[in-house]
């Protein structure tokens, strides 16, 4: 398979590739999936963020990636590592983790076995010297998955998006954290 970067017992995870924002479009950028991340958004918008990440992977050699089910190849989601950009977060540049699953894989355990492998990939290949991850503070679900990661809140790092109706809130996790969970 082309532009396979990690594998897992359920889960390949690639490289973005043609024919994938038809399918993000369709399966990902739902009101259900997109409910604590802006809601639903335009073509144009998914488009920019899917040349956003080919950029990424260009220059640092790391990005968003599709999450496909190893059995029968289904798209699943997205998951990956960028630099964190929100124009209001108080930390640019650190390493963000993040993920996205379409709504009826939910439940699965697919969010955590992908962000298992990002996380070791991360500390390992790129040398990040810490993760972070941003949620809004309603999206119980993700910073429940974050802690069940190892991660710890980061109260500091959060911020308001006017965008938003509610704050944004960051964990982090440090490699001398994430090596002590092995």
């Amino acid at each position: 398979m082309s532009g396979v970067v990690l594998t897992t017992g359920r889960l390949v995870l690639r490289r973005l590739r043609e024919g994938d924002l038809e399918a993000q479009l369709a399966l990902l950028n739902t009101p259900a999936v997109m409910a604590h991340l802006g809601g639903v958004q335009p073509r144009a918008v998914i488009a920019e963020k899917h040349a956003r990440t080919r950029a990424l992977w260009e220059r640092e050699g790391f990005g968003f990636m599709m999450m496909e089910e190893r059995d029968g190849g289904a798209l699943v989601g997205h998951c990956g590592m960028k630099r964190v950009d929100h124009p209001q977060a108080p930390n640019p540049c650190d390493h963000e983790i993040g993920w996205l699953v379409r709504e009826d894989r939910w439940r699965r355990g697919y969010a955590f076995e992908a962000m298992l492998a990002v996380i070791a990939w991360a500390f390992a290949v790129h040398d990040a010297p810490h993760l972070v991850a941003l949620t809004s503070a309603a999206n119980v679900g993700s910073w429940r998955l974050m802690e069940k990661l190892g991660m710890t809140r980061r109260a500091d790092c959060d911020f308001r998006d006017p965008a938003a109706s509610e704050p944004i809130i960051q964990y982090a996790i440090t490699r001398p954290q994430w090596e002590s969970q092995k």
